[in-house]
């Protein structure tokens, strides 16, 4: 996957999230949830775009940084909606499945730029 791949595919995971929060209960709660979990699921995309435009490698290895623990963050906002069963099971599904992908592959490249830079 290359860069305008993933970009699109963050940005994907970004209309999915927003989508799935329209669904959660409109209480306190669902409003607090809502608000972070929107919050760090757009974040990965639009930190990604930014690492993609560093300034040097160590600025690049920084961005990435930023975007992992958005994704990690996002996925346990994920996680507190699977456990207490808020919205459409199975979109929440494919959103925990895709945000610990998309976790998965920001660790690697951060690594990898770590890896690069010694």
């Amino acid at each position: 996957m290359n860069r305008l791949e993933l970009e699109r595919r963050t940005k994907l995971f970004a209309l999915a999230i927003i989508k799935f929060a329209a669904t959660l209960p409109t209480d306190r709660i669902g409003d607090v949830i809502k608000y972070q979990m929107v919050k760090a699921g757009t974040s990965i995309g639009a930190n990604y775009r930014e690492a993609n435009r560093a300034e040097s490698r160590n600025d690049f290895i920084h961005k990435i940084g930023i975007v992992e623990k958005e994704a990690s963050e996002c996925q346990y906002w994920l996680e507190l909606c699977d456990e207490a069963k808020f919205g459409d099971v199975s979109q929440r599904a494919w959103l925990l499945r895709e945000c610990g992908e998309l976790l998965a592959i920001f660790t690697s490249s951060g690594r990898t730029a770590k890896a690069a830079r010694a």
